[in-house]
């Protein structure tokens, strides 16, 4: 089963709207914090964001290590904490955490937000385009059989103790029809709740070939993104995990 669906209890945890660019050379990074009402009014919790770059250097009788630290942007969150903008000197990024509602709200702000950044700093070209969701499924149990709620799921040999107490499964594969390539990370979390096993399916889709640098062509693309991190969402999971979700 590949059709999208929406549930009334979604376990969409955080989702992400990221555009990479390309910026002027020697743009002053406080042009980054959007001082204009709609911004301020929305969002009025700022925070710097820094760049640490760590070096260490090895010799035969010791070793010094140091931390450089420079400005990259600023960080906007809303009044209920559940929406964030970042205004970086390498991208934008529009978060949406829990509860999620739907695609179109979460990608309307985001637009509106990108444009004020876009009129902002003036960017010279796109370089990447990403949407990520991450999802927390909470299975009852103290354990459960991968395989009955994810159709990808670790294979464990059978001259192996077949129970998990943890593990990590990352998978990178190229969507060719929409120019674009996908990260799939599965591992299990720690469960808040007694007899739940918890696991994090975060899927990153993401375009770094012919971005188009014009609107119109940017939201196309993030349109066919969407669309397709539905299909691979569904084609992650079994009807025992959407019976989750319901």
């Amino acid at each position: 089963m590949t059709v999208a669906t929406r549930y009334p209890n979604a376990p969409i945890t955080e989702a992400i709207i990221d555009l990479r660019v390309t910026l002027q050379e020697g743009i002053d990074v406080a042009r980054l914090k959007l001082q204009c009402d709609d911004v301020l009014a929305s969002y009025p919790k700022q925070e710097e964001l820094i760049r640490a770059v760590g070096q260490m250097v090895v010799a035969p009788h010791g070793g010094t290590a140091s931390v450089q630290q420079s400005p990259l942007g600023w960080k906007f969150t809303s009044i209920d904490q559940k929406q964030v903008l970042q205004s970086r000197e390498n991208g934008f990024a529009f978060s949406r955490l829990a509860p999620y509602d739907s695609w179109g709200p979460f990608r309307d702000e985001a637009r509106r937000l990108w444009e004020l950044y876009r009129g902002t700093v003036e960017p010279i070209s796109v370089t990447r385009v990403a949407v990520r969701y991450i999802n927390r499924i909470d299975i009852p149990g103290e354990s459960v059989d991968l395989k009955e709620y994810f159709r990808t799921s670790p294979e464990i040999s059978p001259e192996l103790p077949q129970h998990l107490d943890g593990y990590f499964m990352q998978l990178r594969m190229p969507y060719p029809d929409i120019s674009s390539q996908c990260v799939i990370n599965q591992t299990i979390a720690p469960s808040s709740k007694d007899n739940v096993v918890s696991v994090i399916l975060d899927i990153d889709l993401f375009c770094v070939k012919d971005v188009p640098l014009e609107e119109v062509g940017i939201w196309e693309r993030f349109e066919g993104l969407h669309a397709a991190k539905n299909k691979i969402f569904e084609s992650c999971i079994t009807d025992n995990t959407r019976s989750l979700f319901t």
